[in-house]
């Protein structure tokens, strides 16, 4: 009985790589003045998982803090800026990981939600590091274009587990996100 509990563990566990969102800097298009920047960033601490937001405007970016504990939704993110009339340019979280072992073109579950690595080195990531979105809509698209040549799995395009994600045991339809290191 041990033993099975002990595998049960370690599946939980390996499907769900130790990690947590620390902080995140999100770029935003179409800035154009201060009442621009205070729409956003009033949109942005709404967010449950939001603890603080801090603007600089003379880069058009969000500095955003994240809870402690709480799942970071990056599409939560970006819905607010375009609530806010508006669209993400950028975005990068920091996460501080715990023996994650990433591969290029590979996918890895953080916080419930699944992860694809891009133009990545494998590497055993431990302590902060910085996750930059190439999905469509989180960048503009010279630079998603770029980032999905990258790739033959056809996730890229739609952001959605398709056939290549299936087989590695990933929900049809989940969400996933394209990131780089």
């Amino acid at each position: 009985m041990k033993k099975a509990i002990f595998v049960a563990i370690v599946v939980l566990f390996g499907l769900n790589a130790m990690a947590q969102f620390k902080t995140g800097t999100l770029q935003a298009a179409g800035l154009t003045c201060a009442m621009c920047t205070k729409a956003i960033n009033e949109t942005l601490k709404e967010l449950r998982f939001v603890q603080s937001v801090k603007a600089d405007i003379k880069n058009s970016q969000f500095v955003i803090q994240f809870k402690e504990g709480v799942n970071v939704d990056p599409d939560a993110l970006k819905e607010a800026v375009e609530d806010a009339g508006f669209s993400v340019a950028k975005l990068k979280l920091a996460l501080s990981f715990d023996n994650v072992q990433v591969n290029n073109d590979s996918h890895i579950k953080i916080g419930g939600k699944t992860y694809h690595f891009l133009d990545t080195n494998s590497q055993l990531l431990n302590g902060e590091r910085t996750i930059t979105f190439v999905d469509k809509n989180f960048v503009l698209a010279k630079e998603f274009k770029k980032y999905a040549a990258k790739t033959q799995m056809a996730c890229v395009q739609t952001g959605k587990a398709e056939s290549c994600c299936t087989k590695e045991g990933i929900n049809e339809n989940a969400r996933i996100y394209h990131v780089t290191i």
